[in-house]
Order: C-alpha cells, then structure tokens, then sequence
C-alpha cells in the first residue's frame, strides 16, 4: 500500500513539472505577441545600481494607424515606436509598447493602472484634457477626406449629405458630427479607420474622413483602388499628437524634457524622414509646445 501511495505521488509530481513547463512555454509566446519592449535601457545604464525591479513604463497603444504604428506579424513598427524608443532612451527609462485597440487604450490608461500611457496618435483636445493629461505635442496632424477617383466630393462641406465612414471617438468622428449634424444615420462609425476604408472600398461609404499620414499611407498602399485624398484646411485644421497619461501623472514632467530633446537634437528629423521621406516642418510644433 505506500508502495503504491509512492508510485502515485510520483507521478502526480511528475504531471505537475509538464504541466508548468507547458504554461511556462505558452507565457512566452503571448508575451512576445503584439508588444514592443525597450531593452536598450538598462538598469545598468541608467545608473539605478543594477536593480533588477526596475519599473517598466506599458504603453497602450491601437497599432491599426500605419504608418504611425502598425503590426508587422508579431511586432509593433511605425513612427510613433521608433519615436517613443528615441525618447526613452533619452529618459533613461525601460518601456513597453503593446497593441490594445482603441477603446481598450483610452479605458485603461485613463484608470492609469495595467497602462501608464497611450501612445495611438491621440490627437490633443479640449474634451480630453477633461478626462486625461497629455505630454507636449509631439506631432503636427489634420484630418483628410479620402474618396474614389471621379467623386464630386471636393471639400468637407461637401460631405453633409453624403454617407461617411469614421472611427468612433477620433476627431474625425467629432468634425463629422458638427457638419453632418448629431443623429445622422449617414454618419457610420467603426472600430478602425481600416474597416471604415473597406467600407468605403466595398461602395458602403461615399467617403472615409481620417488622419492625414493613415490616408496618406492608404492611398500610397492600393494604388488600384484608384483613390484621392482631399486637404480641407479651412475646415480642418492642425491638431497635435501627444502622449496620453492618466490624471495627475508623475510620467508628464519625466518624458516633456526628453520629447523637446529629441526634437531639438535631429533625432525627431531622422525619423519622420524614414516614415515620410521628407523633413517636417517643426515652425507650428513648436510654438505649440
């Protein structure tokens, strides 16, 4: 009978180490799906003595905004990763960027709990100052109608009684809704700007209204499709980028200096032209700082 009692036990223990082994695996590879981690900064080389516990600054992020972030298979890329890498490493802080979705990011960092930042071109508004703290501008944006070749669409105000397609709770969402007027079914709202193209792909939407660099990108990526941004600056004007915090964050006054550095240093220049193969106007960025 103990005889047996320890064959058993055996083999209890024996099931318990494959079973871990098997969670310890599956951990690993979710960790590594849809996150981007900055391992450049130490706790060696950011003079903190090697504390192995060194916080981890997680940012959220919806990367569906190509080319400001995007996923390429299992990894987070576009301007805004390469810009938040450049400024970390400015800060000397260790970071996380991770893929959450639009709605998730802006519930989460507002609870300021899983996630200490956004970082999804959220553009800076009246609205969300009331509910979120921002750090300085980081990028000059505007919105853009994008249509089909042959549309007689030419200007936003051409859009009233038109079908329009946005993403829900963006500032093309808000400008739409003073133009088109609160309750207008033509109004379509989605979860992204890529379902909102297909829509207007698939004759759903006479017009998709979005960032400038997410048209843009769109436009350039589907030259079949046969499309056309329009500018409409008296209609819609500049909007600014910024790094979204939960209120009262202690991160605004460590990642400021850093982002106006790398500004002012050249690095903020090496990288737009990467991403948009030409050096940006900063005269408007930086009087909005």
């Amino acid at each position: 009978m103990k005889g047996g009692n320890k064959w058993i036990v055996s083999a209890l223990i024996a099931i318990l180490v494959l079973a871990i082994a098997g969670c310890g695996s599956d951990n690993a590879n979710n960790a590594s799906s849809g996150s981007n981690t900055g391992n450049a900064n130490t706790a060696e080389n950011t003079g903190s003595g090697g504390n192995a516990a060194e916080e981890v600054i997680k940012f959220a992020s919806d990367a569906s905004y190509a080319p400001m972030e995007y996923m390429d298979k299992d990894t987070i890329k576009g301007f805004d990763i390469d810009f938040i890498a450049a400024v970390m490493e400015e800060a000397g802080m260790k970071y996380e960027v991770v893929n959450t979705g639009w709605d998730t990011m802006l519930t989460s960092v507002e609870q300021g709990t899983e996630y200490q930042a956004g970082l999804s071109a959220v553009s800076i508004t009246d609205k969300r100052k009331l509910t979120y703290d921002f750090s300085v501008p980081y990028f000059e944006s505007t919105n853009m109608i994008l249509v089909k070749e042959g549309s007689d669409i030419k200007s936003a105000l051409d859009l009233k009684d038109k079908t329009v397609a946005v993403q829900t709770a963006t500032t093309a969402d808000e400008l739409m809704t003073k133009i088109m007027g609160v309750g207008n079914t033509k109004l379509k709202r989605y979860d992204s700007n890529t379902v909102a193209m297909m829509d207007l792909d698939s004759g759903g939407a006479d017009a998709v209204v979005a960032d400038i660099a997410i048209v843009k990108e769109y436009i350039k990526n589907n030259p079949k499709m046969k499309l056309v941004g329009i500018k409409d600056t008296p209609n819609f004007g500049s909007e600014y980028y910024g790094i979204l915090y939960p209120k009262g964050s202690e991160l605004k006054a460590k990642l400021d200096p850093a982002i106006q550095k790398v500004i002012e240093n050249g690095k903020y220049e090496e990288i737009y032209k990467k991403w948009f193969g030409e050096a940006p106007d900063l005269t408007n960025l930086k009087n909005a700082q």
